[in-house]
């Protein structure tokens, strides 16, 4: 038997928790110092906390919105959002995040993640990408919290991260965001039949029967969700929850 990491997601707006679908709309959900004390309270594997809006804007990083954040997580946090510079990841690693997620900054330039990855060693560069379907049903590349469309192939860009010295591929998809639908593996399968890091895939999860499909189904080492683990029942009425086990 397997368990894969099964990581929440948090999204930072403002100084509030909010969950979006499709990179879109986003709603207020709770505060997000006692939301990440309730994950670490359940245990969970590890959390990712994105900040939307230094993602979108290039605004600088809520250094002590994160501080209280990381000192209420007794697992691994990953933060991604507005990270364009090696201070900045310095930064926030005395924080206490073990992982940085750089998106947008890595397609720009590759160099941010080779120089991370020589500086601060692979295991704490996370290499992101945001994908969605373009009017031909076919996925493409999208940066700035979907925003910017880019004109690379995925595979490529994959490539290089992996080339670079990233540790870790986090991919998420746009259209299935919030949607709590299941997850897209075709364009993951791809993917992580290639290469030999982790890969771990965010955007459709609304069960723990989607999340045990895209382990087994997906070879992926790790399942992220973010309102399945926010919302309860059909009227999407806020309960923090978290599975007990995962077991492929």
């Amino acid at each position: 038997m397997h368990h894969a990491r099964v990581i929440p997601c948090l999204l930072i707006h403002g100084n509030g928790l909010v969950k979006t679908k499709k990179f879109k709309d986003p709603v207020y959900i709770g505060d997000p110092v006692n939301t990440v004390k309730i994950f670490s309270d359940k245990e969970a594997d590890e959390i990712i906390v994105l900040d939307i809006d230094s993602s979108k804007n290039g605004s600088e990083i809520n250094y002590q919105l994160i501080e209280e954040m990381a000192g209420e997580a007794f697992m691994p946090m990953a933060y991604g959002g507005g990270v364009r510079t090696l201070s900045q990841i310095k930064q926030l690693l005395r924080l206490g995040i073990e992982k940085i997620v750089i998106n947008t900054a890595a397609v720009n330039s590759i160099n941010i993640i080779r120089e991370a990855a020589d500086i601060f060693g692979s295991q704490a560069v996370v290499g992101a990408i945001d994908i969605k379907k373009n009017l031909f049903g076919c996925y493409k590349l999208c940066v700035k919290s979907a925003s910017v469309d880019v004109k690379r192939s995925i595979d490529d860009h994959v490539d290089d991260l992996v080339a670079a010295g990233a540790g870790e591929i986090f991919i998420n998809n746009v259209d299935r965001d919030g949607m709590m639908v299941g997850y897209d593996l075709k364009p993951i399968l791809s993917i992580t039949s290639k290469v030999n890091v982790p890969i771990v895939i965010s955007g459709g999860a609304g069960s723990v029967d989607d999340l045990s499909y895209a382990i087994r189904e997906g070879k992926v080492t790790g399942v992220v969700a973010g309102s399945m683990f926010v919302f309860h029942g059909r009227h999407r009425a806020v309960l923090i929850n978290y599975p007990t086990d995962i077991v492929i």
